[in-house]
């Protein structure tokens, strides 16, 4: 009897010492192999442990609840990855484009070259002296004989405010005043009953009177309407093209009005 107690306690000590060694030597293959880390050495990040390379050796059970990474480990996080910038061209967003917003105001119109002064060619029949209005074209020629002229860009009555006729200068004036017929104050009321020459006056800075009439060729403050049907039937010009028109004329100089 004492001899099979014996055997049955030595049985039991050879396996406890078998698992206690295998277990240590399980032990020994995961722990890591101290490293030297140096001053001028940043410290190597811990490897990752995943649970399908472990378990595979702990073989289950108690061993792998001592060994395993459980409930608390933790698994490499997925890549994020920068967002590319885009290589579509950039949508072109709708504006108010800056020619449209200048066609809406007209002093922002560009004056047109063809109405500059200029010396051209003119083989009507007039003589020298002779000052010829084209209404139609908005042109005004001062004849200087020899087939040629010169040729001013003018503003012309609104539509039922064009005339013709042929008339004589009767006087000049070196930035009128200007008193507004009862007829324009009938249509507007707003005018002023007088304004005084000077830079803001409608007359700008001359003025001819036609005969006796109220029509007057005269400059203007406003130039972007020359080249348009805008004023009441006197012909108006450009300050600095009235000014050069009077000094060319005189009184008694026949305008002819087409």
């Amino acid at each position: 009897m004492f001899r099979k107690m014996s055997a049955a306690l030595l049985a039991g000590a050879s396996f406890l010492t078998l698992g206690i060694g295998r277990a240590a030597a399980i032990d020994s293959a995961l722990a890591p192999e101290p490293s030297v880390i140096y001053a001028d050495q940043r410290a190597p990040a811990a490897p990752l442990r995943t649970a399908s390379a472990e378990r595979s050796n702990m073989g289950g059970g108690f061993i792998e609840f001592l060994f395993g990474e459980g409930q608390g480990q933790h698994y490499p996080q997925p890549p994020v990855y920068q967002q590319q910038p885009s290589y579509e061209p950039a949508p072109i967003l709708p504006s108010m484009p800056q020619q449209q917003e200048e066609a809406n105001d007209p002093t922002q119109r560009p004056f047109d070259p063809k109405f500059e002064k200029q010396l051209v060619d003119y083989h009507g029949k007039e003589t020298a002296g002779t000052v010829v209005v084209d209404t139609p074209n908005k042109f005004l020629f001062l004849v200087e004989g020899n087939g040629k002229a010169l040729r001013y860009g003018i503003g012309v009555g609104r539509p039922g405010f064009t005339w013709a006729g042929v008339k004589t200068i009767s006087a000049k004036k070196e930035w009128p005043d200007w008193t507004p017929p009862s007829e324009m104050l009938v249509r507007r009321p707003d005018l002023p009953r007088h304004m005084e020459g000077g830079p803001q006056n409608p007359l700008g800075a001359r003025a001819m009177y036609l005969g006796s009439s109220l029509y007057r060729i005269h400059g203007s403050n406003e130039p972007w309407t020359i080249g348009t049907n805008v004023s009441s039937g006197c012909i108006r010009m450009r300050n600095e093209d009235v000014i050069d028109l009077y000094g060319r004329v005189n009184v008694g100089t026949r305008v002819i009005v087409l």
